[in-house]
């Protein structure tokens, strides 16, 4: 499983994901060919889920089926960028060619994806924020008012495990005093108002809460790792915070021979 999100604010958008990839191993007993329980375990707490398409300053995070075909989506990501994509796409336009790449592949992969960037509409930079699904084959922007599609909108999506954000941020019910069970509503956030900075210390907010949060429950931990980190703004593209490969961390207890 995976936690990925997108936060969308007047001056910028930032994207931000785990790096934890766990897999589901179904096995039997060899000598009566009976099924055993699903095993799932954790494969790598280094995989990037959050990608930066930098000719066209896009940025695209995967979550859902991570192994398809049995290579992983940074491999697949790469591909689609080598094999379909021209300098002169758009946002809009990689949103299509993405699902189109995916879904000829992998119709019935349950895999998904958060595609972002800002497009040149005569003098204007608009920002959109698509969600696309492969197995549903549904590709929506998500940063509009549903019934007026020209009006844009702000605020987060997220995708992968997002039970933990939606208890804290979204509506709910919960037993009063009295026994009864009453509506309980969150003190908004002002998203419209929100500094470039403080959409980083969400996003990032928002990530570490859920790994942190899952680690004290009692269920599988299949969110963790470091968390990378993307801003786009209508000037540029760039990572905040991104794993990087390295060789052995030394523990500073090592002996001199």
């Amino acid at each position: 499983m995976s936690f990925v999100i997108t936060t969308y604010v007047p001056e910028a958008l930032v994207m931000a994901s785990d790096s934890r990839q766990s897999v589901k191993l179904e096995r039997k007993n060899e000598e009566t060919g009976e099924k055993l329980p699903v095993v799932e375990t954790v494969s790598s707490d280094f995989v990037y889920k959050t990608f930066l398409l930098e000719k066209q300053k896009v940025g695209v995070s995967s979550y859902g089926d991570a192994l398809l075909g049995g290579v992983n989506t940074e491999s697949h990501i790469k591909r689609f960028a080598e094999e379909k994509l021209e300098d002169n796409d758009d946002v809009t336009s990689i949103s299509e060619k993405l699902l189109e790449f995916f879904k000829e592949k992998f119709p019935k992969a349950n895999t998904a994806f958060h595609v972002s960037g800002f497009k040149k509409e005569g003098k204007k930079s608009i920002p959109y924020v698509y969600v696309c699904h492969i197995a549903k084959n549904e590709r929506n922007r998500v940063n509009v008012k549903p019934d007026e599609k020209e009006k844009i909108i702000y605020g987060s999506a997220w995708g992968g495990q997002g039970d933990v954000m939606a208890s804290i941020l979204n509506p709910g019910k919960a037993m009063g005093p009295d026994g009864k069970v009453h509506d309980v509503f969150k003190t908004p956030i002002l998203w419209d108002a929100m500094t470039v900075q403080d959409t980083i210390d969400f996003t990032i907010y928002a990530v570490r809460t859920t790994i942190d949060t899952m680690r004290f429950q009692a269920r599988p931990k299949n969110v963790g790792g470091p968390i990378d980190v993307l801003l786009i703004t209508s000037k540029e593209a760039k990572w905040i915070q991104r794993k990087e490969l390295h060789g052995e961390m030394s523990s500073g207890l090592g002996a001199n021979f």
